[in-house]
């Protein structure tokens, strides 16, 4: 067996050490949030508050799940987030999936075309005049059909793609399969750990983007949660905002806030362990091969 060097046992060291020191700067945020959601307003006053609660106390969670605004946003994104990412999954498989084929004809031209929109954007202006054209301001299609395809994305699936032998496919057109046959048959079962990896980016944008339905939605029903906390952490730092919550204690405003950011982060947070495996394959996958 061969035994590591010093300075390689000291590197991998450093590694871990570096590792361990960017979980817990990521960690800790919300180790201290949750912990302030917890506490009593009297600690939260005084700035008493770090990685522990103090004075346990779930006021904070009661009035957000009382809240029809609170359970009324959360199912509705939960909506969004589920069409998004079966459309966005849709649209990428049927944008990777042809320009496998070197016999498409202007296959180089299409890819050129659509790299160079990763690198350039019309505005922020541009697009929504776009928007208005297509009279979707304020409507639900807003906030899906414009992010239902990432070039990114579309890119890694299309490596991943590449790396399924062509004697599959060509043995399946001998068959008489079609090209659509082939791609569902073939490549959308061996493609799971790249489609999981795709989903969970796509769900994670979606579950925490608000700056489309800031600039596109005026109608409060079709608001993500993420807008309504957006609003709510702008506000409620404003007397007249925190009576209307139902906040007349000091500390309770700043309680509220750390609970809505941990209502709205751990949903999320609990898909990704059942994604996991399928998550470093597929992006490893699909990053090498080409």
């Amino acid at each position: 067996m061969k035994v590591k060097s010093t300075r390689n046992r000291i590197g991998d060291w450093i590694f871990v050490l570096v590792c361990v020191l960017v979980s817990i700067i990521c960690v800790v945020p919300m180790i201290n949030l949750l912990a302030k959601s917890l506490s009593d307003t009297q600690y939260l006053v005084r700035n008493q508050v770090y990685l522990l609660p103090k004075g346990l106390n779930f006021d904070a969670y009661a009035t957000v799940l009382k809240d029809s605004k609170y359970i009324t946003a959360f199912f509705w994104t939960v909506f969004l987030t589920v069409v998004c990412t079966v459309v966005s999954l849709t649209m990428t498989t049927l944008c990777a999936y042809p320009l496998i084929f070197e016999k498409l004809i202007g296959r180089k031209v299409i890819n050129v075309f659509i790299t160079v929109t990763m690198f350039f954007n019309a505005g922020t202006i541009p697009n929504y005049l776009l928007m208005k054209s297509l009279n979707l301001l304020d409507s639900p299609l807003v906030l899906i059909i414009p992010s239902c395809l990432s070039v990114y994305n579309m890119i890694i699936m299309r490596s991943f793609f590449y790396g399924i032998p062509d004697s599959l496919r060509e043995s399946a057109e001998i068959d008489g399969a079609t090209f659509f046959q082939i791609l569902v048959k073939i490549y959308v079962p061996l493609s799971k750990p790249v489609m999981a990896t795709l989903a969970l980016f796509y769900a994670v944008g979606r579950w925490n983007g608000y700056s489309d339905a800031l600039m596109y939605v005026k109608t409060p029903e079709y608001y993500p949660l993420q807008l309504l906390l957006y609003n709510i952490l702008n506000n409620i730092n404003q007397v007249e905002v925190a009576t209307q919550e139902g906040f007349s204690t000091p500390g309770l405003a700043e309680s509220l806030k750390a609970a809505i950011v941990m209502f709205s982060t751990i949903p999320i947070l609990m898909i990704y362990p059942w994604l996991q495996k399928y998550f470093i394959h597929g992006v490893t996958l699909g990053a090498v091969k080409e």
